[in-house]
């Protein structure tokens, strides 16, 4: 049996207060809550679009001991602990399992260019730390500066136990389709870009760990539902529309438009963390009547 239930997994976005000064628990606990009674399968802690880059290792603890206390019973909690550094990696990975999340995403470590053999002393130590906790590879390179390839993906996981799976941010369907080809049995594969969602779950991906699940998380569902249940006509049209509110949020440019999206369909997730910046008013006029227009508000 999988190590998680898959579906679709919210990459949770971090509320904090005016002026991004603290974590808004109250308010993290709040969107975590109303996710899961949306009817999604997991949550995303810490991430890209969590601003977790933003925050102190203990800031990220207490968000997923939050996010755990509030909905660990009801989904699946995923932290991501990937740092600059593997000493960083290892104490939030460590904490992640002594927390309760189900698993652990970690990005590969950026700013420096790493080989391949640098990168996989980072995740045998990182796993190492944590025998027998999933981990899961985190594959952005337009964030994190280093790919991770195919090969590498699925040799490691021939080597380590514990390195379970991969949530995939590349966009690249000839990587996925190596990885899920030559990975090991049971290795499990996330999609992480919204626009891919269809092409992804066709494709055979255990789920997606999605941004814009924060705010229109029905239209994943119901992509996810229609391939399901073989209606592939359906579950485009979902897609297509679910393209059109990727586009409408800007594609994660700025964190500022997911929030905005959260509020103008009724929950307020607080503010951003600096250098993120807020909307203009200007810019939230038009974004609101942009969703308007298309349906989503």
């Amino acid at each position: 049996m999988p190590f998680i239930q898959g579906g679709v997994i919210p990459a949770l976005l971090t509320p904090f207060t005016k002026s991004g000064k603290q974590v808004d628990h109250e308010k993290a606990a709040g969107l975590a809550e109303l996710l899961a009674d949306k009817g999604v399968h997991g949550l995303f802690v810490g991430g890209t679009t969590g601003e977790g880059m933003l925050m102190t290792l203990d800031e990220r603890k207490k968000l997923l001991e939050t996010v755990i206390q509030a909905v660990g019973n009801k989904v699946d909690v995923i932290a991501h602990t990937g740092c600059l550094d593997t000493a960083s990696t290892i104490i939030l990975t460590s904490h992640a399992a002594e927390a309760g999340a189900k698993a652990a995403g970690v990005i590969a470590p950026g700013f420096y260019g790493y080989d391949n053999m640098s990168l996989g002393l980072h995740y045998k130590a990182v796993a190492k730390a944590v025998k027998g906790f999933p981990i899961l590879f985190y594959n952005l390179p337009a964030c994190a500066k280093n790919e991770l390839s195919a090969k590498f993906i699925c040799d490691l996981a021939g080597q380590v136990e514990n390195i379970r799976g991969l949530k995939d941010s590349t966009g690249d369907f000839t990587h996925l389709g190596e990885v899920m080809t030559h990975a090991p049995k049971g290795f499990v594969v996330i999609n992480g870009v919204d626009n891919c969602t269809y092409q992804a779950t066709v494709s055979g991906a255990h789920g997606a760990v999605a941004s814009a699940a924060n705010v229109v998380p029905e239209l994943f569902l119901a992509i996810l539902k229609s391939v399901k249940q073989g209606d592939l006509k359906n579950a485009w049209k979902h897609q297509q529309k679910l393209s059109a509110a990727a586009k409408l949020l800007r594609y994660g440019a700025m964190v500022a438009y997911y929030k905005e999206g959260v509020r103008l369909r009724g929950f307020d997730p607080g503010f951003v963390r600096p250098p993120q910046r807020e909307l203009s008013p200007k810019e939230i006029q038009e974004f609101a009547r942009a969703l308007q227009s298309a349906g989503l508000i």
